[in-house]
């Protein structure tokens, strides 16, 4: 384990975290831009969401963190990330978050923990890989609910 790159993995962290509350302040998905967060990533970061989750798949590069927000904004109406931990060792940092959040489609509130594998290198962050607790929890919380007759 080096010092500084432990270091700079949650500096670049603290400062993503905290230039991603300023973009959702200023609107989030579709209304501000994801210029606030762009120096933060590299230009061909990958985030690996879980098959379960409304928000699924592999995320590539800017378009495609710019075309996951916009999912993000679309299946939630509230996503607060009320307290965070950070680990970090080398380029690998662990980021363990609690979340509240309101699904846009059912109304349902949610807490829940997850903890995200974050790879950061050269001052940036090549690849997040987020574990959810429970992610059948998530996935029904936001689903549109079926009409019964």
């Amino acid at each position: 384990m080096t010092m500084s790159s432990t270091t700079e993995s949650v500096t670049v962290l603290t400062a993503m975290y905290a230039a991603e509350a300023e973009y959702l302040a200023a609107g989030g998905p579709g209304t501000a831009s994801f210029d606030l967060l762009a120096p933060f990533f590299a230009p061909d970061v990958e985030l690996h969401q879980a098959d379960a989750l409304p928000y699924r798949g592999t995320w590539r590069g800017h378009n495609g963190m710019t075309q996951f927000f916009l999912r993000m904004g679309q299946v939630w109406e509230s996503f607060e990330m009320v307290e965070q931990e950070f680990l970090a060792t080398d380029e690998t940092a662990v980021v363990l978050t609690q979340v509240r959040a309101r699904a846009r489609a059912t109304g349902r509130e949610l807490s829940f923990p997850i903890l995200q594998a974050i790879k950061v290198k050269d001052g940036r962050i090549t690849e997040v890989r987020p574990f959810y607790w429970d992610t059948r929890a998530i996935a029904d919380a936001c689903a549109v609910p079926t009409p019964t007759d």
